[in-house]
């Protein structure tokens, strides 16, 4: 986020065709961002002498002078060409084998839209950078993404029910605190070595030290503390509390882990972090465990040993989750919009295209089609909503249920057909591509008029189009709000579309950011899902596009979700908050009993879309705009609007008239001008370099 600048200014010095970069960190702007012992001070920027964007060859700065708080390099850079770069705070590791670049970790950088420039000229250059953070009197930073590091959360929380459970009489009605600690780590011999070598077990015992860190996060209805250390007790537990620690480290398969147990006397009012209870006893757990089973996301039932006897005194349900960084990809540092959302009247979202296939009245265009997102542009849409997920051959496809229904035709009936659910996973994208559909919400209410003859379309037309061919079909000046499709449990035990287990989180993650990340261009992009875990992983493992947390809040339309951060909007905006996500997408019957929401959200930084049946409706999407809701996704696009540009190419259009006015005004030679087709509203729109801050940024909307 943004803030005013503060503090002072730095020197640059010059050499004959060299810019020597020195920037000043005076400690009270260091403290802000937390430093870490061993933590140095990096640039990156767009010439190849600054690493070309890469964070693996970004130029390392060097303390100057005693305090430690100016840092400055010598870089030689190209003359008269413009160069944009960008500072950042992290740690610079070594390789993990010989020819290899660089572990870098960034903990924190800068993040403006508009990075830092300079174009030397001549044989001497001053340039003052000023501190870290601050360029144009604005302070924006951002957290760092996994660049070679994984983080480990446990999770302590009463969604199905108490955590802890307590065997020994003795502790029965007692209340505990529970802190986390790092013991250290396993020694992983190979079978080919007899031991570490001193120097191999230095190197990672340094590293450890270095870059492993653990801090702890809570988040409830109506407040949330992000990642902090914890009291020297830890905390309590409550029912409507969720409590996550969080290990970032190089090292994720050798941590040794220790839940301590602290007795409350609950005699007496319990203030958390007060003074000190006695210690209990001990849980133990090793991260191996995590990879021995092959899985990324679970939970692990763990004894309580006695601190004295060494008895098990209970057990502690702890749940799990491992994000890893993105494999066979590296984000750049040229441009994030994680954070960023330019204020504008509320956006209209076309949902999975053009509307549910099954849901409107007279809707003929098939949803989640080429087709649909077309149709939905032709009319105004800013962005199109549509789900993502895998077909069993790992292919991003687009389509909104997890199963489909095959219509299948008897033995010895040729007229009728047979309806049969699979699960979209279990099929591959060349299966899919062949298949006769029926909406899995028709064949439940035995209504088979959603059934097309799928063999008379054209292909805009046919279900199940990749990821890729909708990047490649559909213009660019219209933004994609793109749904993570995954599992969620009711709060009744049941799944949706009755798988209780799915892909592995991290590839299939690792999969459709990949494609999004190529394939994205400069198009507006925002995810969304329903699961906040995915929503946590999508946020640490890239650093350029925005999340939506998807609520559906308090509702008699749908069944409850197990998950207490998914059950009301309020926690929901505490989740957003503590993630430091975009914001949250929450279900429009929530938000129409308490408005409020839409106000208390953004007040606290965050975007608010809606969504929901309910927005169908014009009245009621009036009175949501009202309230300021940035995005309204709803199915009738199409038939409350007529064909139109949407907003962003109306606005650069307005642009491109005021550069080609200003144009005309320079030169009164020139007797005409006209718009490049480029910019008719058919066509997908291109940057303009003629505004200060570009609106066809990525989702800068």
């Amino acid at each position: 986020m943004c803030y005013p600048a503060k503090g002072r200014y730095t020197t640059f010095a010059a050499k004959i065709n060299k810019i020597v970069f020195a920037a000043c960190f005076f400690l009270s702007a260091c403290e802000n961002y937390g430093d870490h012992s061993g933590e140095v001070i990096a640039v990156v920027g767009s010439c190849e002498a600054l690493g070309s964007w890469s964070h693996q060859k970004a130029v390392t700065l060097h303390p100057d002078g005693n305090d430690g708080n100016t840092w400055t390099t010598t870089v030689t850079v190209p003359k008269g060409v413009e160069s944009k770069y960008r500072y950042f705070k992290g740690f610079i590791l070594e390789p993990k084998s010989a020819g290899d670049p660089c572990q870098v970790i960034v903990n924190v950088w800068e993040t403006h839209q508009q990075p830092r420039t300079m174009s030397p000229t001549g044989p001497h250059q001053t340039i003052d950078d000023g501190q870290f953070g601050t360029h144009n009197g604005v302070n924006c930073v951002d957290s760092g993404w996994l660049t070679c590091q994984t983080e480990i959360r446990l999770r302590l929380h009463f969604s199905k029910k108490s955590p802890v459970s307590i065997t020994k009489k003795k502790f029965k009605k007692s209340r505990f605190r529970i802190k986390l600690t790092l013991e250290g780590f396993e020694e992983e011999i190979d079978e080919d070595e007899d031991e570490l070598s001193p120097t191999c077990l230095h190197r990672m015992t340094t590293t450890l030290e270095k870059t492993t860190t653990l801090g702890i996060s809570m988040i409830s209805a109506n407040s949330y503390k992000s990642r902090h250390s914890q009291p020297e007790c830890g905390y309590g537990l409550g029912p409507s509390q969720w409590t996550e620690y969080s290990i970032h480290t190089m090292y994720p398969d050798n941590l040794e882990l220790t839940f301590e147990f602290f007795e409350e006397d609950m005699s007496e009012h319990v203030v958390q972090g007060d003074a000190h209870p006695g210690y209990v006893g001990t849980a133990c757990l090793l991260s191996s465990s995590f990879s021995e089973n092959g899985m990324d996301i679970g939970v692990a039932t763990l004894p309580i040993m006695a601190r004295n006897s060494r008895q098990t005194i209970g057990k502690v349900r702890v749940d799990y989750l491992v994000i890893r960084p993105i494999q066979s990809f590296q984000c750049d540092m040229s441009s994030s919009f994680t954070k960023y959302w330019k204020k504008r009247s509320t956006l209209h979202v076309g949902h999975r295209g053009a509307g549910s296939t099954h849901a409107a009245k007279h809707q003929r265009i098939r949803e989640n089609t080429i087709a649909s997102f077309k149709s939905a542009a032709m009319h105004g849409a800013a962005y199109v909503e549509f789900d993502v997920h895998l077909s069993k051959d790992a292919v991003p496809i687009v389509y909104h249920d997890l199963t489909c229904c095959i219509s299948t035709k008897k033995k010895h009936d040729k007229t009728s057909l047979e309806p049969v659910e699979v699960p979209v996973k279990d099929l591959t994208f060349d299966q899919l591509q062949l298949l006769k559909l029926v909406h899995a919400t028709a064949v439940k209410e035995n209504d088979h008029k959603d059934l097309l003859d799928d063999e008379d379309e054209i292909d805009e037309h046919q279900p199940f189009p990749s990821l890729s061919q909708i990047f490649q079909a559909i213009p660019e000046h219209v933004g994609f709000n793109i749904e993570l499709k995954w599992i969620c449990q009711m709060k009744d035990g049941s799944w949706d579309g009755n798988l209780s287990s799915y892909f592995n989180m991290n590839k299939y993650l690792d999969i459709i950011l990949s494609c999004v990340l190529q394939k994205g261009g400069k198009r507006r992009i925002v995810f969304s899902c329903f699961d906040p875990d995915i929503c946590t992983m999508v946020r640490q493992k890239q650093n350029k596009y925005p999340i939506l947390f998807l609520t559906q809040g308090i509702s008699e339309k749908y069944p409850d979700m197990m998950d207490i951060r998914c059950q009301t909007t309020q926690i929901a905006i505490s989740f957003a908050q503590s993630e430091n996500i975009l914001g949250i997408s929450a279900h429009a019957e929530e938000l129409l009993k308490n408005l409020s929401y839409i106000g208390d959200a953004q007040s606290k930084g965050l975007v608010v879309f809606s969504w929901g049946d309910d927005n169908n409706e014009h009245e009621i999407r009036n009175k949501l705009r009202e309230q300021g809701i940035d995005g309204l996704i709803y199915d009738s696009i199409c038939e409350e609007q007529g064909e139109q540009p949407n907003v962003f190419q109306v606005v650069e259009q307005h642009t491109l008239q005021e550069v080609i006015t200003e144009e005309t005004l320079k030169s009164a030679s020139c007797s005409c001008y006209s718009i490049p087709c480029s910019m008719a509203p058919c066509i997908g729109s291109k940057s303009c370099s003629g505004s200060g801050e570009s609106d066809s940024g990525l989702s800068s909307s």
